[in-house]
């Protein structure tokens, strides 16, 4: 019995695991999950490290807790993993010279659907 009783008490003296466990604040971890699903896994096609099931996305979920448990900042959380990981962890790039393609590349397609859309108009009136 005593070691059932040893064994129970260490388990409970383990470190939360924050890859997996929620944070005991319900506003920070509201924040942190916010912030989780506006994060791309690196490993995985197309998740957020919220949904992902891989061992990175625990880890960049534990960091995430750890550091909004501490009292950063979301914006600051997250600009620190895009310095780490680089413009490609964040689904809402910061607009850069290196990220202005994906930023105006939408615009520029617009543009030219509506030029493109204007002429096709125009030679039906005439």
């Amino acid at each position: 019995m005593s070691v059932l009783l040893a064994i129970a008490l260490a388990a409970s003296a383990a470190p939360v695991d924050l890859g997996y466990n929620q944070l005991p604040d319900a506003r920070q971890e509201a924040a942190a999950t916010e912030l989780m699903f506006e994060l791309r896994c690196l490993v995985c096609q197309g998740q957020s490290i919220a949904d992902s099931d891989v061992s990175m996305a625990a880890d960049m979920r534990r960091i995430v807790r750890q550091k909004i448990a501490a009292g950063e900042k979301p914006e600051a959380v997250r600009a620190w993993l895009i310095e780490r990981y680089g413009s490609y962890v964040s689904y809402d790039p910061p607009l850069t010279l290196a990220t202005a393609p994906l930023w105006l590349a939408p615009l520029a397609l617009l543009t030219l659907g509506l030029w493109i859309a204007r002429g096709s108009f125009r030679r039906r009136r005439g």
